[in-house]
């Protein structure tokens, strides 16, 4: 079989560790070395050098976790091609022999242009991602946090949630503080609402006639201190997503013109596939 890389490597990442294994091709034989290196920062420069004074050319590495990130990172800064293997894909390829490391066995395929490079953004986009992925954890924490608000209230028998279509909304707020700081008048409560809310006074005053308890206003605070400090990350988030998007604003606006893609939904399309279509083949690739 044609051999595409003389002069590459394979890496077998794990937390602590990582496995390189070089192969390297010289007036036709094959040379291999094994050699296990550190994750601390100083250890991977070292591994850097090691490669670089191999000749190596190009490096292969499976998506492991979050572990491959800082070795690519620092191997990216030393001119190497680098590869990301899908770990699934490299197992299905036949011929491998049992005594064989994986780090070998990567280089075997990579000299052999039998790896499948996975899409790797650039650092901007990665940076980009990143903000946006933590933004969607943040509003899932949350909506946690609502519905453990909406159960409490159901455990005190109140039926907010019933009527107003947005519990935190500025009516749903005022009331819930209400109940937090110790009101249980359902007419006073009721009274707290926007005079355009949808929902009648006596819908009001007949969910709000409940069983409040010390530890239901207790529950209450702690969610709604939660929910409030969430929303000051997202809202930190969004600074920071704006300040980054300079590079990508183009890309934005242009998504926001496709009906039905807001402003947000086109910042994670960017963040998740980039602005270089030319890296997906086809549009199956660009799919998977």
């Amino acid at each position: 079989m044609e051999v595409l890389y003389p002069r590459c490597a394979g890496l077998d990442v794990h937390k602590t560790t990582v496995v390189a294994g070089v192969r390297l091709v010289t007036d036709g034989e094959v040379a291999r070395e094994v050699r296990t290196f550190g994750t601390t920062t100083a250890s991977l420069l070292a591994l850097a050098e090691w490669l670089a004074a191999q000749g190596c050319t190009h490096v292969a590495m499976e998506a492991t976790g979050v572990y491959w990130r800082p070795v690519w990172h620092i191997l990216a800064e030393g001119g190497f091609a680098l590869v990301l293997a899908n770990a699934a894909q490299v197992k299905n390829v036949p011929g491998r022999k049992t005594d064989v490391s994986d780090a070998t066995w990567l280089a075997d395929l990579l000299a052999h242009g039998l790896v499948r490079a996975s899409f790797v953004p650039a650092p901007a986009t990665q940076a980009l991602r990143a903000l946006l992925r933590t933004r969607k954890q943040l509003m899932r924490e949350r909506a946690s946090h609502t519905l453990r608000l909406q159960k409490t209230l159901e455990d005190a028998n109140i039926k907010l949630d019933g009527v107003i279509a947005d519990l935190l909304g500025k009516s749903g707020r005022a009331m819930l503080e209400a109940l937090v700081a110790g009101e249980t008048d359902p007419a006073r409560l009721a009274a707290l609402a926007h005079p355009r809310l949808a929902a009648t006074p006596e819908q009001l005053r007949e969910a709000l006639r409940g069983r409040v308890t010390r530890q239901h206003r207790f529950l209450l605070r702690l969610h709604l201190d939660q929910i409030d400090a969430l929303d000051a990350a997202v809202a930190r988030v969004d600074r920071e997503v704006e300040a980054d998007l300079d590079p990508f604003r183009a890309a934005v606006e242009l998504l926001t013109s496709i009906p039905g893609v807001g402003a947000l939904a086109a910042q994670v399309i960017v963040a998740e596939i980039g602005t270089d279509m030319a890296q997906f083949p086809s549009a199956g690739h660009l799919l998977s």
